[in-house]
Protein backbone atom coordinates (compact mmCIF):
# COMPACT_ATOMS: atom_id res chain seq x y z
CA UNK A 1 0.00 0.00 0.00
CA UNK A 2 1.36 3.21 -0.87
CA UNK A 3 0.58 5.54 2.23
CA UNK A 4 1.02 9.71 1.76
CA UNK A 5 4.05 10.49 4.20
CA UNK A 6 2.20 13.18 7.02
CA UNK A 7 5.38 15.82 7.11
CA UNK A 8 4.38 16.47 10.58
CA UNK A 9 7.28 15.80 12.45
CA UNK A 10 7.18 12.73 15.43
CA UNK A 11 6.59 14.48 18.82
CA UNK A 12 7.64 10.85 20.56
CA UNK A 13 9.08 7.35 20.45
CA UNK A 14 7.24 4.76 18.51
CA UNK A 15 4.99 2.77 21.04
CA UNK A 16 6.53 -0.47 22.41
CA UNK A 17 6.22 -3.88 20.54
CA UNK A 18 3.32 -4.78 23.25
CA UNK A 19 1.31 -1.34 23.34
CA UNK A 20 -2.09 -1.35 23.26
CA UNK A 21 -4.05 -0.77 19.49
CA UNK A 22 -5.03 2.91 21.33
CA UNK A 23 -1.33 3.96 21.45
CA UNK A 24 -0.64 2.88 18.03
CA UNK A 25 -3.89 4.61 17.01
CA UNK A 26 -2.97 7.81 18.38
CA UNK A 27 0.85 7.21 17.02
CA UNK A 28 -1.13 6.72 13.60
CA UNK A 29 -2.96 10.02 13.90
CA UNK A 30 0.28 11.98 14.70
CA UNK A 31 1.70 10.85 11.21
CA UNK A 32 3.73 7.62 12.02
CA UNK A 33 2.93 5.45 8.57
CA UNK A 34 4.64 2.46 10.64
CA UNK A 35 2.54 2.49 13.77
CA UNK A 36 -0.29 2.34 10.92
CA UNK A 37 1.03 -0.73 9.32
CA UNK A 38 1.44 -2.11 12.84
CA UNK A 39 -2.12 -1.23 13.62
CA UNK A 40 -3.67 -2.95 10.37
CA UNK A 41 -1.88 -5.65 9.85
CA UNK A 42 -3.42 -8.03 12.43
CA UNK A 43 -6.84 -7.57 10.24
CA UNK A 44 -5.28 -7.56 6.83
CA UNK A 45 -5.66 -10.91 6.51
CA UNK A 46 -9.55 -11.27 7.55
CA UNK A 47 -9.92 -8.34 5.52
CA UNK A 48 -8.77 -10.17 2.22
CA UNK A 49 -11.39 -13.13 2.79
CA UNK A 50 -14.30 -10.66 3.83
CA UNK A 51 -13.51 -9.03 0.07
CA UNK A 52 -13.26 -12.55 -1.52
CA UNK A 53 -16.23 -13.69 -0.03
CA UNK A 54 -18.01 -10.39 -1.23
CA UNK A 55 -16.49 -10.20 -4.88
CA UNK A 56 -15.85 -13.75 -5.54
CA UNK A 57 -12.49 -12.97 -7.10
CA UNK A 58 -8.95 -13.58 -5.02
CA UNK A 59 -7.26 -10.61 -7.33
CA UNK A 60 -10.25 -8.00 -7.13
CA UNK A 61 -10.10 -9.08 -3.15
CA UNK A 62 -6.40 -8.29 -2.75
CA UNK A 63 -7.31 -4.70 -4.64
CA UNK A 64 -10.15 -3.91 -2.39
CA UNK A 65 -8.54 -4.50 0.78
CA UNK A 66 -5.68 -2.09 -0.68
CA UNK A 67 -8.11 0.56 -1.66
CA UNK A 68 -9.96 -0.36 2.29
CA UNK A 69 -6.26 0.58 4.09
CA UNK A 70 -5.56 3.39 1.47
CA UNK A 71 -9.24 4.74 2.50
CA UNK A 72 -8.71 3.94 6.29
CA UNK A 73 -5.48 6.19 6.30
CA UNK A 74 -6.83 9.19 5.03
CA UNK A 75 -9.88 8.88 7.27
CA UNK A 76 -8.25 7.98 10.33
CA UNK A 77 -8.96 10.86 12.18
CA UNK A 78 -12.81 10.55 11.65
CA UNK A 79 -12.24 7.04 13.60
CA UNK A 80 -14.28 8.32 16.73
CA UNK A 81 -13.31 4.94 19.05
CA UNK A 82 -17.27 4.49 20.05
CA UNK A 83 -16.88 1.17 18.28
CA UNK A 84 -13.98 -1.20 17.71
CA UNK A 85 -11.54 -0.30 14.75
CA UNK A 86 -11.85 -3.81 13.47
CA UNK A 87 -15.28 -3.23 12.80
CA UNK A 88 -14.79 0.21 11.28
CA UNK A 89 -12.52 -1.38 8.75
CA UNK A 90 -15.02 -3.98 7.86
CA UNK A 91 -17.33 -0.92 7.78
CA UNK A 92 -14.73 0.69 4.80
CA UNK A 93 -13.73 -2.72 3.45
CA UNK A 94 -17.62 -3.52 3.02
CA UNK A 95 -18.38 -0.21 1.24
CA UNK A 96 -15.37 -0.50 -1.16
CA UNK A 97 -16.86 -3.48 -2.65
CA UNK A 98 -20.17 -2.99 -2.55
CA UNK A 99 -18.74 0.21 -4.95
CA UNK A 100 -17.37 -2.20 -6.89
CA UNK A 101 -19.35 -4.46 -7.37
CA UNK A 102 -22.02 -2.05 -8.64
CA UNK A 103 -19.59 -1.62 -11.76
CA UNK A 104 -19.02 -5.08 -12.09
CA UNK A 105 -20.86 -8.42 -13.40
CA UNK A 106 -21.55 -11.61 -10.83
CA UNK A 107 -19.00 -14.15 -11.04
CA UNK A 108 -19.79 -17.67 -11.42
CA UNK A 109 -18.62 -21.04 -11.97
CA UNK A 110 -19.60 -22.89 -15.79
CA UNK A 111 -22.38 -25.13 -14.66
CA UNK A 112 -24.55 -21.78 -13.97
CA UNK A 113 -23.71 -20.53 -17.23
CA UNK A 114 -24.15 -22.68 -20.17
CA UNK A 115 -25.81 -26.08 -20.32
CA UNK A 116 -23.22 -28.93 -20.33
CA UNK A 117 -21.22 -29.49 -23.71
CA UNK A 118 -21.00 -32.11 -26.25
CA UNK A 119 -17.39 -33.58 -25.12
CA UNK A 120 -16.87 -34.62 -29.41
CA UNK A 121 -16.61 -31.22 -29.67
CA UNK A 122 -13.67 -28.42 -29.62
CA UNK A 123 -14.27 -26.70 -26.13
CA UNK A 124 -15.09 -22.66 -26.36
CA UNK A 125 -11.82 -20.19 -26.32
CA UNK A 126 -11.44 -18.87 -22.62
CA UNK A 127 -13.97 -15.73 -21.59
CA UNK A 128 -11.80 -12.96 -20.31
CA UNK A 129 -14.78 -10.72 -18.74
CA UNK A 130 -14.30 -10.59 -15.42
CA UNK A 131 -17.34 -13.21 -14.83
CA UNK A 132 -15.82 -16.28 -13.04
CA UNK A 133 -15.04 -17.06 -9.65
CA UNK A 134 -11.21 -17.55 -8.47
CA UNK A 135 -10.03 -19.76 -5.78
CA UNK A 136 -9.00 -18.87 -2.81
CA UNK A 137 -5.48 -20.24 -0.56
CA UNK A 138 -6.22 -22.39 2.76
CA UNK A 139 -3.34 -20.58 4.14
CA UNK A 140 -4.63 -17.47 4.18
CA UNK A 141 -7.80 -18.20 5.38
CA UNK A 142 -6.82 -17.73 9.10
CA UNK A 143 -3.87 -16.98 11.37
CA UNK A 144 -1.82 -20.29 12.25
CA UNK A 145 -3.08 -19.88 16.23
CA UNK A 146 -7.01 -19.76 15.03
CA UNK A 147 -8.77 -22.51 17.34
CA UNK A 148 -10.26 -24.97 15.23
CA UNK A 149 -13.86 -24.10 15.16
CA UNK A 150 -13.20 -20.93 13.71
CA UNK A 151 -11.28 -22.35 10.99
CA UNK A 152 -13.75 -25.19 10.35
CA UNK A 153 -16.32 -22.07 10.01
CA UNK A 154 -14.10 -20.53 7.43
CA UNK A 155 -13.71 -22.84 5.08
CA UNK A 156 -17.03 -23.50 4.92
CA UNK A 157 -18.30 -20.04 4.37
CA UNK A 158 -15.54 -20.14 1.58
CA UNK A 159 -16.60 -23.20 0.12
CA UNK A 160 -16.88 -23.12 -4.06
CA UNK A 161 -20.47 -24.25 -3.54
CA UNK A 162 -21.10 -21.49 -0.74
CA UNK A 163 -19.14 -18.82 -3.11
CA UNK A 164 -21.59 -19.79 -6.12
CA UNK A 165 -25.08 -19.58 -4.30
CA UNK A 166 -23.42 -15.93 -2.62
CA UNK A 167 -23.15 -14.28 -5.96
CA UNK A 168 -26.40 -14.68 -7.19
CA UNK A 169 -27.54 -12.45 -4.04
CA UNK A 170 -27.86 -8.23 -4.32
CA UNK A 171 -24.90 -6.79 -3.52
CA UNK A 172 -26.32 -5.78 0.10
CA UNK A 173 -28.26 -8.83 0.57
CA UNK A 174 -24.81 -11.11 0.27
CA UNK A 175 -23.20 -8.25 2.46
CA UNK A 176 -26.13 -9.11 5.09
CA UNK A 177 -25.61 -12.41 5.10
CA UNK A 178 -22.02 -12.58 5.60
CA UNK A 179 -21.80 -10.08 8.22
CA UNK A 180 -24.85 -11.93 9.92
CA UNK A 181 -24.25 -15.87 9.59
CA UNK A 182 -20.14 -15.37 8.98
CA UNK A 183 -19.17 -13.17 10.74
CA UNK A 184 -21.95 -12.97 14.09
CA UNK A 185 -22.60 -9.21 13.57
CA UNK A 186 -25.75 -8.23 15.44
CA UNK A 187 -28.94 -6.70 13.06
CA UNK A 188 -28.25 -3.10 14.88
CA UNK A 189 -24.36 -3.54 13.84
CA UNK A 190 -25.06 -4.14 10.66
CA UNK A 191 -27.88 -1.26 9.97
CA UNK A 192 -25.80 1.27 11.36
CA UNK A 193 -22.60 0.00 8.33
CA UNK A 194 -25.36 -0.17 5.62
CA UNK A 195 -27.26 3.02 6.74
CA UNK A 196 -30.67 1.10 6.71
CA UNK A 197 -33.63 -0.14 9.70
CA UNK A 198 -33.18 -3.06 11.62
CA UNK A 199 -36.38 -4.75 10.02
CA UNK A 200 -35.15 -3.95 6.13
CA UNK A 201 -31.69 -6.32 7.68
CA UNK A 202 -33.51 -8.55 8.84
CA UNK A 203 -35.59 -9.30 5.53
CA UNK A 204 -32.75 -9.11 3.65
CA UNK A 205 -31.26 -11.87 6.10
CA UNK A 206 -34.35 -14.46 5.93
CA UNK A 207 -34.27 -13.51 1.69
CA UNK A 208 -30.49 -14.54 1.70
CA UNK A 209 -30.72 -17.27 3.57
CA UNK A 210 -33.76 -18.45 2.13
CA UNK A 211 -31.32 -18.34 -1.46
CA UNK A 212 -28.53 -19.77 -0.47
CA UNK A 213 -30.24 -22.45 1.16
CA UNK A 214 -32.17 -23.09 -2.12
CA UNK A 215 -29.47 -22.91 -4.28
CA UNK A 216 -26.31 -25.04 -1.97
CA UNK A 217 -27.81 -28.30 -1.78
CA UNK A 218 -27.87 -28.40 -5.84
CA UNK A 219 -24.58 -27.66 -6.25
CA UNK A 220 -22.76 -29.45 -3.43
CA UNK A 221 -24.99 -32.79 -3.48
CA UNK A 222 -23.52 -35.15 -1.20
CA UNK A 223 -20.65 -33.19 -0.71
CA UNK A 224 -18.38 -34.92 2.13
CA UNK A 225 -17.85 -32.52 5.36
CA UNK A 226 -14.50 -30.57 4.73
CA UNK A 227 -11.65 -30.89 7.01
CA UNK A 228 -8.60 -29.17 7.94
CA UNK A 229 -6.51 -32.88 7.84
CA UNK A 230 -7.97 -35.40 5.00
CA UNK A 231 -9.14 -39.13 6.50
CA UNK A 232 -7.12 -41.62 5.46
CA UNK A 233 -9.72 -43.29 2.93
CA UNK A 234 -9.40 -39.65 1.60
CA UNK A 235 -6.15 -39.41 0.89
CA UNK A 236 -6.03 -42.45 -0.40
CA UNK A 237 -8.40 -41.22 -3.49
CA UNK A 238 -6.46 -37.75 -3.98
CA UNK A 239 -3.00 -40.18 -4.24
CA UNK A 240 -4.81 -42.52 -6.96
CA UNK A 241 -6.44 -39.09 -8.33
CA UNK A 242 -2.98 -37.63 -8.79
CA UNK A 243 -1.68 -40.70 -10.27
CA UNK A 244 -4.45 -41.20 -12.82
CA UNK A 245 -3.62 -37.41 -14.67
CA UNK A 246 0.21 -37.85 -14.38
CA UNK A 247 -0.21 -41.44 -15.85
CA UNK A 248 -2.99 -40.33 -18.36
CA UNK A 249 -4.89 -42.97 -17.42
CA UNK A 250 -8.55 -42.05 -18.19
CA UNK A 251 -10.32 -45.63 -17.16
CA UNK A 252 -8.69 -44.79 -13.67
CA UNK A 253 -9.43 -41.28 -13.19
CA UNK A 254 -13.51 -41.94 -14.35
CA UNK A 255 -13.80 -44.52 -11.85
CA UNK A 256 -12.94 -41.80 -9.09
CA UNK A 257 -16.00 -40.03 -10.33
CA UNK A 258 -19.39 -39.59 -9.07
CA UNK A 259 -21.67 -40.86 -11.85
CA UNK A 260 -23.00 -37.66 -12.24
CA UNK A 261 -19.64 -35.62 -11.49
CA UNK A 262 -18.99 -32.15 -13.64
CA UNK A 263 -15.75 -31.14 -15.50
CA UNK A 264 -15.33 -27.24 -15.50
CA UNK A 265 -12.29 -25.30 -16.78
CA UNK A 266 -12.94 -21.51 -16.37
CA UNK A 267 -12.09 -19.31 -18.04
CA UNK A 268 -13.94 -21.66 -21.00
CA UNK A 269 -17.48 -21.82 -20.87
CA UNK A 270 -17.28 -25.75 -21.41
CA UNK A 271 -17.80 -27.94 -18.84
CA UNK A 272 -18.76 -31.38 -18.89
CA UNK A 273 -21.75 -33.62 -16.78
CA UNK A 274 -21.47 -37.27 -16.10
CA UNK A 275 -18.34 -40.07 -16.49
CA UNK A 276 -19.33 -40.97 -19.88
CA UNK A 277 -18.94 -37.69 -20.92
CA UNK A 278 -16.11 -36.55 -18.89
CA UNK A 279 -14.15 -39.60 -20.22
CA UNK A 280 -14.61 -38.80 -23.64
CA UNK A 281 -13.66 -35.67 -23.14
CA UNK A 282 -10.28 -36.59 -21.64
CA UNK A 283 -9.27 -39.39 -23.69
CA UNK A 284 -10.10 -36.67 -26.98
CA UNK A 285 -8.36 -33.71 -25.92
CA UNK A 286 -6.30 -33.77 -22.86
CA UNK A 287 -4.78 -37.04 -22.74
CA UNK A 288 -4.59 -37.25 -26.56
CA UNK A 289 -1.35 -38.52 -28.00
CA UNK A 290 1.59 -39.19 -25.67
CA UNK A 291 0.08 -37.55 -22.83
CA UNK A 292 1.68 -39.84 -19.77
CA UNK A 293 3.80 -37.71 -17.93
CA UNK A 294 2.75 -34.34 -19.64
CA UNK A 295 1.13 -33.13 -16.58
CA UNK A 296 2.30 -32.58 -12.27
CA UNK A 297 0.35 -32.04 -9.79
CA UNK A 298 1.18 -30.67 -6.38
CA UNK A 299 -1.67 -30.71 -3.14
CA UNK A 300 -2.40 -27.04 -2.92
CA UNK A 301 -5.60 -26.92 -0.74
CA UNK A 302 -8.00 -24.05 -1.69
CA UNK A 303 -11.98 -22.98 -0.40
CA UNK A 304 -11.41 -25.75 2.61
CA UNK A 305 -11.41 -28.54 -0.68
CA UNK A 306 -8.95 -30.48 -1.66
CA UNK A 307 -7.46 -28.75 -4.63
CA UNK A 308 -4.06 -29.23 -6.52
CA UNK A 309 -1.54 -27.14 -8.58
CA UNK A 310 -1.52 -28.80 -12.10
CA UNK A 311 1.77 -27.96 -14.22
CA UNK A 312 2.40 -28.91 -17.90
CA UNK A 313 5.64 -30.11 -19.32
CA UNK A 314 7.11 -28.27 -22.27
CA UNK A 315 9.35 -30.67 -24.09
CA UNK A 316 11.55 -28.28 -25.84
CA UNK A 317 12.26 -25.88 -22.66
CA UNK A 318 12.70 -29.38 -20.86
CA UNK A 319 10.43 -27.83 -18.07
CA UNK A 320 7.03 -28.08 -16.37
CA UNK A 321 5.13 -24.45 -16.49
CA UNK A 322 2.36 -23.25 -13.96
CA UNK A 323 -1.18 -23.89 -15.68
CA UNK A 324 -4.13 -23.46 -13.70
CA UNK A 325 -5.48 -24.68 -9.98
CA UNK A 326 -7.77 -27.90 -9.81
CA UNK A 327 -10.44 -27.48 -6.70
CA UNK A 328 -12.56 -30.82 -6.07
CA UNK A 329 -15.53 -31.33 -4.58
CA UNK A 330 -15.35 -34.85 -3.12
CA UNK A 331 -18.94 -36.69 -2.63
CA UNK A 332 -19.40 -40.32 -0.42
CA UNK A 333 -19.47 -42.02 -3.58
CA UNK A 334 -16.29 -40.52 -5.30
CA UNK A 335 -15.41 -36.84 -6.66
CA UNK A 336 -18.14 -34.59 -7.32
CA UNK A 337 -16.54 -32.19 -9.40
CA UNK A 338 -13.60 -30.76 -10.81
CA UNK A 339 -13.34 -27.14 -11.00
CA UNK A 340 -9.85 -26.20 -13.07
CA UNK A 341 -8.79 -22.81 -13.28
CA UNK A 342 -6.57 -21.89 -15.81
CA UNK A 343 -4.71 -19.22 -14.67
CA UNK A 344 -1.36 -19.14 -13.81
CA UNK A 345 -1.17 -15.88 -12.80
CA UNK A 346 -3.21 -17.49 -9.24
CA UNK A 347 0.12 -19.70 -8.81
CA UNK A 348 1.85 -16.24 -6.75
CA UNK A 349 -1.31 -16.19 -4.76
CA UNK A 350 -0.23 -19.85 -3.31
CA UNK A 351 2.72 -19.18 -2.90
CA UNK A 352 3.96 -21.67 -5.98
CA UNK A 353 6.78 -21.19 -8.38
CA UNK A 354 5.95 -20.72 -11.90
CA UNK A 355 7.82 -23.66 -12.82
CA UNK A 356 9.17 -27.02 -12.12
CA UNK A 357 12.04 -28.94 -13.40
CA UNK A 358 11.35 -32.36 -15.65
Amino acid sequence: MSIPTNPQPRTWSPPAPDAPEHAWLAAARAGDTQAFATLIEPYRRELLLHCYRMLGSLHDAEDMVQETLLRAWRRLNTFEGRGAFRGWLYTIATHVCLDVRAAQPRRTLPPRHAPPADPHQPYTPPTREPIWLEPFPDDLFAAPDANPEVRYIRHESVSLAFLTALQLLPPRQRAVLILRDVLGWHADEVAALLAVTVPTVNSALHRARTTVRQQVPATDGDALPRMTTPDAPTRVLLDRYVRAWEAADVVGLVALLKQDATLAMPPSPSWYQGRDAIGAFLAAQVFAGDAVGRLRLRPVPANGQPAFAVYQRDTPADIYHAFGIQVLTLGTSGVAAITSFGDPTLFAAFGLPPSLPI
